[in-house]
């Protein structure tokens, strides 16, 4: 999951001793966008109406770090749609902001299989389907 460039200056600022990590505090939101973000947290697409809203993803919910990944231990569900989101377009990634509804932008991954979340559909991450890593080449 590319973190944003926000989190990615932090991360070297705490790392070169040029401050104490700041982060965003202790919230983590998930969304669904219909569009592929930026580094910068531009070009999002959040569904609006339709019973949507963004999950918290709470510390207990995540597997402790290991090899530089971590992923979810407990599945994270969206309420269900009361009506088609984005208007019945795919959704193609998950974004992750430190509210739940405005907020700083940290991180975005394409989604495995991107697909529309209809009226009546209720979208999920099943256990383990959250994988977050930090590394590359």
């Amino acid at each position: 999951m590319p973190f944003s460039t926000t989190i990615d200056n932090q991360i070297l600022d705490h790392f070169m001793g040029k401050s104490t990590w700041s982060a965003t505090g202790d919230a983590r939101w998930i969304g669904l966008s219909s569009t592929t973000p930026t580094k910068s947290g531009s070009n999002v697409t959040e569904p609006s109406g339709g019973g949507y809203a963004r999950i918290q993803l709470l510390a207990s919910e995540m597997n402790a770090a290991s090899g530089s990944a971590t992923e979810n231990n407990a599945d994270q569900t969206f309420p269900q749609a009361t009506a088609d989101w984005v208007s019945g377009a795919d959704l193609t990634n998950m974004v992750m902001y430190d509210a739940s509804t405005a907020g700083n932008f940290l991180a975005f991954k394409a989604l495995d299989v991107a697909k529309p979340v209809l009226d009546g559909d209720t979208a999920k991450f099943a256990t383990g389907d959250m994988d977050f890593s930090i590394g590359g080449s």
